[in-house]
């Protein structure tokens, strides 16, 4: 009956968070949530329930709005203590199938999080006259809010810098990355993306930037309205030739890769750089052209503090994806063919 329980009342709260486009009426939320948790009860082993926090609404969409302030201008610190709800939500979503693909795509967000815990660990700040904050106690089951704790004071610069060296490094996520399988999809679906990306004159190694995006799910979502293995949004999935409606074309493979290798091309004609397309796809053109201009830089080193943290990631997360999946040297990736 667990089964029952969430096939009921927590897909609607789990796949539509209410910050998220597609909202659901609030008063139908509230139904579902009741609904859920009076099947629950009346069908749950009462040590099962004990284990079991019922989320409603509005924990949900506080947890997405922690999630995307956390990976946007989150610390490290910050980063490593919402861990223990970001796993909370994962395995929520992992228990029906409607909420697969949106664990497909938390999963993946999950990689920063495990990364700014162990740096937190391996670098640690130097003891000051403040009592040590604890560590977070274990959530329960469905508990996706943090524990709280007393706001921790900054590092000191030398060891954030230290810290933020690690997570920028490409050489440490082929380390974290090291001996991880390919996601089922891959097998299937990158082959026919490669052909893709061949036919539109793109190094094919970049496929596995759908590997980070969406874990090769071409049904992966995001709470905010990405969609599919390269998670386009509404509006820059037309930009680039997708259709989404009545059909939502993100969710083909084919269709989805080519628009995909398309703003690629495009991205890398904007910045003539594989880690500033990439760093763009990620934040954004237009924010990404914003710090180039009033830095006067030219690579992503040189920007990439002035980027978001996960942005900050994400690069050399692709990069050492791209190393491990197709044993080459991502710094030597072609452009694109005229």
């Amino acid at each position: 009956m667990k089964r029952c329980f969430f096939s009921l009342a927590a897909w609607l709260l789990l796949v539509h968070p209410s910050s998220a486009p597609a909202q659901i009426p609030a008063d139908m939320l509230e139904q579902a949530t009741q609904l859920g948790e009076q099947l629950a009860r009346e069908h749950l082993p009462a040590e099962l329930l004990d284990q079991f926090e019922f989320p409603t609404p509005e924990m949900w969409d506080e947890f997405w709005n922690n999630l995307t302030r956390t990976l946007e201008s989150g610390s490290l610190d910050d980063l490593a203590w919402m861990k223990p709800a970001v796993q909370s939500a994962i395995e929520m979503l992992r228990m029906t199938p409607v909420g697969e693909p949106y664990a497909d795509w938390l999963e993946q967000r999950l990689d920063y999080f495990d990364m700014a815990e162990e740096l937190v660990r391996e670098v640690p700040a130097p003891p000051t006259a403040a009592p040590p904050v604890p560590p977070p106690p274990p959530p329960r089951r469905g508990d996706l809010k943090p524990a709280p704790r007393p706001k921790p004071a900054p590092p000191p610069p030398a060891i954030n810098r230290r810290r933020m060296e690690s997570a920028r490094s490409r050489p440490k996520w082929e380390e974290n990355l090291a001996g991880r399988p390919a996601p089922a999809g891959a097998v299937a679906l990158a082959p026919r993306v490669k052909e893709v990306f061949r036919s539109e004159g793109m190094p094919v190694e970049l496929i596995w930037l759908a590997e980070v995006e969406s874990s090769f799910n071409p049904e992966a979502r995001s709470p905010v309205g990405a969609a599919g293995l390269f998670q386009f949004m509404p509006a820059t999935a037309q930009r680039f030739g997708l259709s989404v409606k009545p059909k939502d074309e993100r969710l083909v493979p084919e269709k989805s890769a080519q628009a995909a290798a398309k703003y690629l091309r495009y991205l890398h004609g904007l910045f003539d750089s594989w880690p500033l397309a990439l760093a763009a796809y990620n934040a954004g053109e237009g924010r990404v052209g914003k710090v180039l201009k009033s830095s006067s830089a030219r690579t992503f080193e040189a920007i990439e503090d002035r980027l978001p943290v996960e942005t900050q990631m994400y690069v050399p997360k692709v990069l050492a994806t791209i190393a491990l999946r197709e044993k080459t040297n991502p710094a030597t990736l072609p452009p694109p063919r005229k």
